[in-house]
């Protein structure tokens, strides 16, 4: 590959970035389903929105054609008891079919409480969450807490992760599914301080928090997102596509089709139509890929080229340039999920659709605080019944657009040897 090219393209070949088996294959099929609800409850971490938003547009593009709907019901301070008495109201009267459950850092009192009194109240507020959920058919996910900023050994056989280990194994008693979210953050956090070992300064040294140690910064919430997304069994494979260059021809498809294809070993040019579509949020994101195997774990979108005469080509897809590679690192496949040569714009159409669907998401999640806001607390006030049905128009309107914009449409790649 020409290193003169941008870091957009570099990111194709961050550590860990070869394919692997997805979830269909291993047997796992991906947890939700068309027609469910989805709803996050939890505390300030889950109430910050950001990792509900990352998993919402994953599952929006890589399966345009499910309906499903999403609930942030985070609130700040709670416990997994204290949640009991909103359970109804944030839960379950608004039709959720499944449920991920992550408290546990307030039940301990950020380990001011970490003691038998507050233990017990944490596991029964577990059985109750789950019981209260199952006899309605709720699917119910608990989660262990994530990640504080205490060092990952000392953290490991702490008392918080214990008693998070104490829930997950009285859940899967329960028949409820478990995530392990804290043992998958602390990988990320281990990585994150190998590498900070490497950079003396302090404050360009890597965090997954804020100041306060406890709550979540983006790249934390990241990790939380890809932590979660791995135990609902999210498939690492968007689609795949192989091509031979000398007779112009489909070697192997996953999830896609080739059309229109005019390839010789000099280059050429096909459409690539697809089912589904990588994740992607905004410009540099795939820069947590140093931390964590988001392209491994959750971003396959695949293309193999083989014979093609020796020399180096620039890939484009509707007219936008992702890159240059030489024949032998076509011949091997590219992960071209979020592949651009100017890592401040979108590569492909479906990066830019990706883009502009996480803005979507982040507007559809405002107004869903909007409604929660004139609820709580207009309710003596003239009208605020024409207000909260106006939001949920508004609301429909941009779920419409949420789903149009996940929806694939084809591309046009060209392959051309570059220019000296």
């Amino acid at each position: 590959m020409n290193s003169s090219l941008c870091l957009g393209c570099l990111l194709l070949f961050l550590p860990g970035s070869g394919f692997r088996v997805t979830a269909e294959e291993s047997g796992n099929e991906f947890a939700l389903r068309d027609g469910d609800t989805l709803a996050f409850l939890g505390d300030s971490i889950t109430a910050a929105r950001n990792y509900s938003r990352i998993i919402e547009d994953y599952t929006l593009l890589r399966f345009p054609e499910r309906r499903i709907r999403f609930l942030n019901a985070g609130q700040g301070g709670d416990t997994a008891s204290g949640c009991l008495e909103r359970l109804d109201r944030d839960v379950l009267d608004r039709g959720a079919t499944v449920v991920t459950v992550a408290f546990g850092i307030n039940d301990i009192g950020w380990g001011t409480k970490a003691d038998e009194e507050h233990r017990r109240a944490y596991l029964g507020g577990i059985t109750a969450i789950i019981e209260r959920c199952r006899a309605l058919g709720v699917r119910v996910f608990i989660c262990s807490a994530a990640i504080t900023a205490e060092k990952p050994e000392s953290a490991e056989n702490g008392y918080l992760q214990k008693m998070c280990d104490e829930g997950l194994e009285l859940a899967k008693e329960k028949g409820a599914e478990t995530i392990d979210v804290s043992r998958s953050m602390r990988e990320v956090q281990r990585r994150v301080e190998a590498s900070n070992e490497k950079e003396p300064d302090p404050k360009k040294q890597t965090r997954m928090h804020v100041e306060d140690g406890v709550h979540l910064n983006d790249l934390g919430q990241m990790a939380m997102a890809w932590a979660i997304l791995k135990g609902l069994h999210a498939p690492a494979e968007v689609t795949g596509l192989s091509l031979d260059a000398a007779t112009g021809s489909v070697v192997t498809k996953e999830g896609c089709e080739a059309r229109d294809i005019s390839l010789k070993a000099s280059g050429g040019g096909f459409t690539r139509v697809d089912s589904r579509l990588p994740l992607n949020l905004h410009p540099l994101w795939m820069l947590w890929g140093w931390h964590m195997p988001i392209s491994d774990d959750l971003n396959q979108y695949r293309l193999a080229i083989s014979n093609l005469e020796p020399g180096e080509y620039e890939v484009l897809a509707g007219d936008r340039l992702l890159g240059q590679w030489n024949e032998k690192s076509l011949a091997g496949g590219l992960n071209l999920a979020s592949a651009t040569a100017n890592a401040w714009e979108p590569g492909g159409p479906w990066d830019a659709r990706g883009h502009a669907l996480a803005r979507l998401t982040t507007m559809r999640d405002e107004l869903d605080q909007a409604r929660r806001i004139t609820g709580d607390f207009l309710k003596e006030q003239p009208g605020q019944g024409a207000l909260l049905s106006g939001v949920d128009e508004l609301e429909k309107h941009l779920v419409a657009l949420q789903r149009e914009f996940a929806q694939p449409s084809p591309v046009r790649f060209e392959i051309r040897k570059a220019v000296p």
